[in-house]
């Protein structure tokens, strides 16, 4: 037998009792817009809006009311304001309003092309015709 059998022996009795620790996969796919359901952009997210100095925060859980729709707060860090947001065919909508009754701003937005389902972008649109870009990101654990 050849040294080389003998090594290749070997390294097949240490994959089959395990000698050498477990085989990595490759990490999973990123989720297609077409696999994510408006359930999983439930949670925090940190808002970007491109005119805006600081980041907001956006929380968002299910809308008790309507199913497979979201219902959440925005926190501006000097003011709370309720959403409304929807994910349908891939695209984000997301409603904002001040007085609880009428839409101060929309939001539309897609997946970021690489964000993996946790970050989305997209354009915010207020009553008054303002529009500015946005970014929302899942925050990162810690």
């Amino acid at each position: 037998m050849t040294i080389a059998q003998v090594l290749f022996q070997r390294l097949l009795l240490c994959l089959a009792l395990g000698w050498m620790g477990p085989i990595q996969s490759a990490p999973p796919a990123c989720p297609d817009a077409a696999d994510i359901s408006a359930l999983q952009l439930q949670g925090q997210w940190r808002v970007q809006l491109k005119a805006q100095a600081h980041a907001w925060r956006l929380e968002l859980k299910p809308h008790p009311e309507h199913i497979g729709s979201l219902r959440g707060e925005l926190d501006t860090g000097s003011q709370r304001f309720a959403v409304v947001a929807d994910w349908d065919d891939g695209e984000f909508t997301l409603e904002e309003s001040h007085d609880g009754q009428r839409i101060a701003a929309t939001w539309l937005g897609k997946l970021s092309p690489n964000g993996c389902a946790q970050t989305l972008m997209g354009e915010r649109e207020t009553a008054q015709g303002v529009t500015d870009s946005f970014e929302m990101r899942r925050p990162v654990a810690k």
